[in-house]
């Protein structure tokens, strides 16, 4: 199973996706992959922000190596599941996809937890150090589900 978690930047919402999936993946001994990806070029290069580092390391999670780099329409080709964390997100990547015949593999993440409430992970950026920890949670709920369909 390969999977990528998408957000606007790369640095907030998609990191800490990528980090406790990845955590959880190797702590149930499966042989998965998953990356992010942001379908703006803010942040290319650039690591985590502060505080989605801060929160993953509160809860054992080390994404201080990720790096942001920006969705583009191959990524179809290269995953099995593309996760968007947020209705815009989804829209972003529809339009950078144009026309694939794989649009099957794009689904809101939340919809893993709550399927068909198209509910998104709101973004922590435009707020302070506080509004992380519940977006964690929202995205570690998440990732326990998607290990217990998909293992």
């Amino acid at each position: 199973m390969r999977i990528l978690m998408v957000c606007l930047g790369n640095i907030c919402r998609s990191p800490i996706a990528e980090g406790v999936l990845r955590h959880k993946i190797k702590a149930h001994g499966l042989n998965w992959t998953v990356a992010s990806a942001g379908t703006e070029s803010y942040h290319i290069g650039e690591a985590p922000h502060k505080y989605s580092q801060k929160v993953c390391a509160k809860n054992g999670v080390d994404i201080s190596m990720q790096r942001a780099q920006k969705f583009s329409a191959a990524d179809f080709g290269r995953y099995d599941k593309i996760y968007a964390m947020a209705d815009d997100v989804y829209d972003h990547i529809r339009r950078i996809a144009g026309a694939t015949p794989h649009m099957h593999k794009l689904e809101l993440f939340m919809n893993e937890l709550y399927p068909g409430r198209n509910i998104s992970v709101p973004d922590p950026w435009y707020g302070p150090e506080s509004g992380y920890a519940p977006v964690y949670e929202m995205i570690e709920k998440t990732c326990e589900a998607i290990i217990t369909k998909y293992k």
